[in-house]
């Protein structure tokens, strides 16, 4: 299983457009409050998200409750400021997590720095500042995913048929 983790995301769209990749490709997106928008039922159709219902999703009060549920194990953290890219990350486990910060500030240092052995970037040119949070994500679940088959997921197109 792979776990998409957004800490205290900010900005609907981005959660939106990352709901959207976990619902085409099984993954589990786990939110950690506070959250900077609402996600009730009334919101999420108003945003017409109607994948919303293929999307396993879990909700946390804190970052404390996520790791009192879940734990750190294949844990690893998205970060600009991480030594090394995703390339290194052991992502082909079967039941992987890759953990985003919020858009205005990224991850906080004393998670970065608890966890710094786990820290992953996405190569972009030095005057880059940071990719869109979706994209990341996108980027990281993708990669996941080739390592480990894609397990689950339709790996032809209707042009593959021979007609």
């Amino acid at each position: 299983m792979l776990n998409i983790v957004l800490l205290e995301p900010e900005i609907p769209h981005n959660t939106g457009a990352i709901a959207r990749t976990c619902a085409a490709t099984g993954a589990r997106l786990h939110l950690i409050k506070p959250l900077g928008f609402d996600i009730s039922d009334k919101m999420v159709k108003r945003c017409g998200l109607d994948y919303w219902h293929l999307v396993d999703i879990r909700v946390y009060e804190n970052l404390d409750e996520y790791f009192e549920i879940n734990g750190d194990g294949e844990l690893w953290l998205a970060t600009t400021k991480a030594p090394r890219d995703y390339s290194e990350a052991e992502l082909g486990t079967e039941n992987v997590s890759i953990m985003l910060g919020k858009e205005t500030a990224g991850l906080p240092l004393w998670l970065r720095e608890k966890y710094r052995d786990r820290c992953i970037r996405i190569p972009m040119i030095s005057e880059a500042r940071s990719l869109n949070l979706s994209n990341s994500a996108a980027i990281l679940a993708y990669e996941a995913l080739r390592r480990q088959g894609f397990p689950g997921l339709k790996n032809t197109g209707e042009m593959s048929s021979n007609k």
